[in-house]
């Protein structure tokens, strides 16, 4: 598999999983920066196929880590301060709300998935569902975020299905 393959396949995954873990748009495009630049350069490292996501998102992770490493070597800034504020949406306008606020049959599938980094398959045999049924779930949250980014923060879908924009929301300015 290439490098945009995966890119195609998994970046709206990566892109999810880093920010929810960073908690930043631009430390979060500069982690998948570095994660694809890595997955680039290994990609004939990769053993078993059948294993490139978990193997991508241990790079990812790997990548988180090095820049929380890096950071708490050089300065302890401001932004330090938000990951421990009360209000986790301060970065991510909503977006924990957003999911803390799904039903609880989407709300554990897109953690599963998209938080924690399971495969779908590996997610149905957690919950003990069809893949089918994940899918559907997954896609139910989907719209149901997408319906509360648009509601709430006034973002818009662009051509491909993609929330663009800048917030527009009273609860996060």
């Amino acid at each position: 598999m290439e490098t945009t393959a995966i890119w195609e396949s998994y970046n709206s995954e990566i892109y999810f999983f880093t920010l929810k873990k960073v908690k930043d748009t631009d430390i979060t495009n500069e982690v998948i920066q570095n994660s694809f630049l890595k997955i680039h350069q290994s990609i004939g490292t990769l053993k078993d196929p059948n294993k490139i996501k978990a193997w991508v998102f241990q790079i990812v992770r790997n990548e988180i880590a090095n820049h929380f490493n890096e950071r708490s070597k050089t300065d302890l800034s401001p932004k330090v301060e938000l990951f421990s504020s009360s209000n986790g949406y301060n970065d991510l306008c909503c977006l924990d709300r957003f999911i803390n606020s799904l039903p609880e049959q989407y709300k554990e599938v897109v953690e599963l998935v998209y938080l924690k980094g399971k495969t779908q398959i590996e997610a149905a045999e957690l919950i003990g569902i069809s893949l089918a049924n994940v899918k559907a779930r997954i896609r139910r949250a989907k719209l149901i975020l997408i319906n509360n980014f648009n509601t709430c923060c006034k973002f818009k879908l662009n051509a491909e299905g993609k929330l663009v924009g800048d917030s527009n929301c009273s609860r996060c300015t």
